[in-house]
C-alpha cells in the first residue's frame, strides 16, 4: 500500500497532467502574461539560456554548484535558488510554467522526464538525451502530456539552414549520395584513463547529484566537473554529442535521414572510460527509412524531399570524422588532422585555400553543397559544370526555389529560446523547429555513432526494435543500468 506521502505525490502528478489542458500562458495571466520559467543547471551553457529568457520571469534557479552560481543567482535576486532540482519541482511545481534545462548529458533525459510528467514545457540543450532509450521516452511523454519542447542546437532558428533545406530539398543539387561532416572536436581531453585517487568535492557542490544517473566515482579537480565531462563515458558522448546536433542539422533535415541500418567505426580505441582521441564513422541510410516511430500518436515526420524519385535500393552515405593524431605534448589532446580524404574535399579547399576545422560537404548528383560553419546557417553551392562555390544568395538556381519553411522573426541571439517561449504561449508546439518529435530523431542517429564506438563493431540496427541485430552486447549502450533511483 502506498504511504500517504507516496499517494499525494502520485495525485499531483495527476492534477498536474489535467490543469496542463489549458496553455501556460492562461494559467499565468496575473504576472503581466509572462511564464514563470526556471533554470536547471545554470553555468556554462545554461547561463546563457536562462539570459535569453529574460524577457519573461525567472523564478528558481537551479545548480549543484552554488559557489559557480553566485553570479547569477546575484542578478535574478528574485529566482529563489536550489541545489536539487527534485527539492524545486517539489516546493515550486505549482508557480512554474517552464523548465530550461542545460546540466551534464547524463541527466538530461531524468531531469526532462520529472518536469514533463508534472506538465511543464521543456528547452533541453543538446544532445537531448544521452542514450536512444531515453530519447524515444522523451519523445514519448512530450506527445501524450502536450508540452512545448525544444532542443538547443540554435542552428535550426537561422534563416539560412531553414533556407539550405529548402534548396536541398528542390532537387537543385540531385540525389544526394554522400555527406560528410568534420569537426574540431573533442576541445577537451579524450583516450586517457580514469585517475586514482579522490580531491575534495569543492565547498558548495553536492557531488552526488552531480554524479545522478551514472555510478558513484570519487570527485576528482578538473577532470569532470565543470567542463570536461563531455569527453567520459558515463557523464558526456563526445565530440558526437557536443557537436553532430549542430553539424548534421541540416543534411538530417534536408534529406530526412530517418534510421540508419548500418554504422561503423573507426577509432584510435576506446578504453571504456573516454571516447577516443579520433573517429571516423560511415552511417549508412536506406532510401526514406523511418526510425520506427510515426506510428506515436502526436508524432510528426520532417517532409520528404521533392524529388524522392530514387529507387528503393538507393543510399545516402553520412561520414563523421572527429579528433586526429595525439599532440606531440599531451597524448590526451589531437593536432585536428581528422578530415575527409583529399579528394572529397579538393574543390572545397581550392575555393577557401584551405579545408576549415568544422565543415558540411554534402555531395549529390547534380552538384555540391559546402557548410563552413558549425550551425549550416551559411552554405555555397556549386553545380555540375561550374567552376567554384557561390554563396547561395547569390547563387542563379536559388533564386526561384519558393519558401516553403516559415522563419524565425526573433532577436538572431535569442531566436530559438524566443520562438519556444512564443510557442508556449500560443500553445502550438509546431511553431518549435526542434521540438522533440524531430530532435529525438537526430540524437538518436548520433548516439549511435557513440554506440559503435563503444562496442568497436559493425552495427545492424533495427530501427523500429530498438535493437542491434548482430551485436547483443551493445543493448547495455541502448538502454544504460542507471544508479538506483535514477531511472526514468
Amino acid at each position: 500500500m502506498k504511504s500517504r506521502r507516496e499517494f499525494l505525490k502520485t495525485s499531483a502528478l495527476a492534477a498536474g497532467a489535467i490543469t496542463f489542458a489549458m496553455p501556460a500562458i492562461v494559467r499565468g495571466q496575473n504576472l503581466n502574461s509572462k511564464l514563470n520559467i526556471a533554470g536547471i543547471g545554470i553555468n556554462g551553457k545554461g547561463r546563457s539560456d536562462v539570459e535569453a529568457c529574460a524577457g519573461e520571469n525567472i523564478v528558481a534557479l537551479c545548480d549543484v554548484d552554488a559557489i559557480r552560481s553566485a553570479e547569477l543567482k546575484a542578478k535574478y535576486p528574485n529566482a529563489r535558488f536550489f541545489t536539487d532540482f527534485r527539492k524545486m519541482l517539489d516546493e515550486m511545481g505549482k508557480s512554474i510554467d517552464a523548465v530550461n534545462i542545460a546540466t551534464p548529458d547524463h541527466t538530461h533525459a531524468f531531469i526532462a522526464a520529472a518536469a514533463i510528467r508534472l506538465g511543464k514545457h521543456v528547452y533541453c540543450q543538446k544532445p537531448l538525451t544521452q542514450t536512444i532509450y531515453e530519447a524515444r521516452v522523451l519523445r514519448k511523454l512530450a506527445n501524450e502530456h502536450k508540452i512545448i519542447t525544444q532542443m538547443g542546437n540554435q542552428g535550426s532558428a537561422a534563416d539560412g539552414l531553414r533556407r539550405a533545406v529548402e534548396v536541398i530539398q528542390s532537387g537543385l543539387i540531385g540525389r544526394a549520395k554522400e555527406v560528410h561532416v568534420w569537426t574540431n572536436r573533442p576541445i577537451w581531453p579524450q583516450g586517457c584513463p580514469r585517475p586514482d585517487g579522490a580531491d575534495a568535492v569543492p565547498e558548495g557542490m553536492d557531488w552526488d547529484l552531480w554524479i545522478g544517473t551514472a555510478q558513484t566515482r570519487p570527485f576528482k579537480k578538473d577532470v569532470y566537473h565543470p567542463f570536461n565531462w563531455r569527453g567520459w563515458v558515463d557523464f558526456g558522448t563526445g565530440a558526437l554529442g557536443d557537436m553532430a546536433c549542430h553539424t548534421v542539422n541540416m543534411p538530417f533535415r534536408a534529406l530526412q535521414f530517418g534510421a540508419p541500418s548500418i554504422i561503423e567505426a573507426e577509432t584510435s580505441g576506446c578504453n571504456g572510460e573516454t571516447y577516443p582521441l579520433s573517429s571516423k564513422i560511415r552511417f549508412e541510410f536506406p532510401a526514406h527509412a523511418s526510425m520506427g516511430l510515426a506510428e506515436q500518436k502526436g508524432a510528426a515526420r520532417l517532409v520528404q524531399p521533392a524529388d524522392a524519385s530514387s529507387s528503393a535500393g538507393d543510399t545516402t552515405t553520412l561520414w563523421w570524422y572527429d579528433g586526429g593524431k595525439p599532440k606531440s605534448d599531451n597524448p590526451y589532446r589531437h593536432d585536428g588532422s581528422n578530415k575527409p580524404a583529399k579528394e572529397v574535399t579538393a574543390e572545397v579547399e581550392a575555393f577557401r585555400g584551405e579545408v576549415p576545422g568544422s565543415g558540411c560537404l554534402i555531395i549529390g548528383e547534380k552538384g555540391q553543397i559546402f557548410s563552413p560553419d558549425d550551425y549550416g546557417t551559411e552554405f555555397f553551392i556549386k553545380l555540375a559544370g561550374e567552376s567554384k562555390f557561390t554563396f547561395y544568395k547569390n547563387h542563379p538556381g536559388v533564386k526561384p526555389i519558393a519558401e516553403s519553411i516559415p522563419r524565425n522573426t526573433f532577436h538572431p541571439g535569442d531566436a530559438q529560446h524566443l520562438e519556444w517561449i512564443n510557442a508556449i504561449k500560443e500553445n502550438k508546439p509546431t511553431l518549435c523547429y526542434s521540438r522533440f518529435d524531430i530532435a529525438a530523431e537526430l540524437t538518436e542517429i548520433m548516439l549511435l555513432g557513440c554506440v559503435a564506438i563503444r562496442t568497436g563493431k559493425r552495427l545492424e540496427w533495427d530501427g523500429p526494435g530498438m535493437r542491434v541485430k548482430n551485436v547483443p552486447e551493445a543493448a547495455h549502450f541502448v538502454k544504460r543500468d542507471s544508479r538506483t533511483g535514477w531511472t526514468i
